[in-house]
């Protein structure tokens, strides 16, 4: 049963490959993976903002509650067993530095996609969980 549904962007290739690892990884369907871009989306999420999504990384538990940034990397990844790939980035010393990092990163992904990957969106970088598994 799925605990954290997690709002993406579908056009990033770097988004979009972590988060296809990261569903490889899912072998108990704990997170729900949802592309911002969606036709259906502002008819099945009203009260996430998409544009605001795609600013930072929008998560929301399953009775609700609303996580953001490095928090919903942190729980995705501790949902998936690899909790010790990414504590560091909410130890206290390190948490301030990690979310500047990440605010950057949010911001020039794509600059920052063309570079590793060249290509700086994708018109559709489908998540397939069937296949990821």
């Amino acid at each position: 049963m799925s605990q954290l549904t997690i709002f993406y962007d579908g056009g990033c290739p770097l988004c979009v490959s972590e988060l296809r690892h990261l569903a490889r990884l899912d072998k108990g369907d704990a997170i729900v993976l949802e592309d911002i871009h969606s036709e259906t989306f502002a008819q099945r999420f009203p009260h996430i903002d998409p544009q605001r999504a795609d600013q930072i990384l929008h998560g929301q538990w399953q009775n609700g509650a609303m996580i953001y940034g490095l928090d919903v990397t942190y729980h995705a990844w501790a949902l998936v067993g690899k909790r010790h790939w990414v504590a560091i980035l909410r130890w206290p010393v390190v948490a301030p530095i990690a979310n500047l990092v990440y605010r950057f990163f949010a911001k020039y992904r794509g600059t920052i996609s063309k570079l590793l990957t060249g290509r700086e969106r994708c018109d559709v970088c489908a998540i397939n969980r069937e296949q990821a598994k």
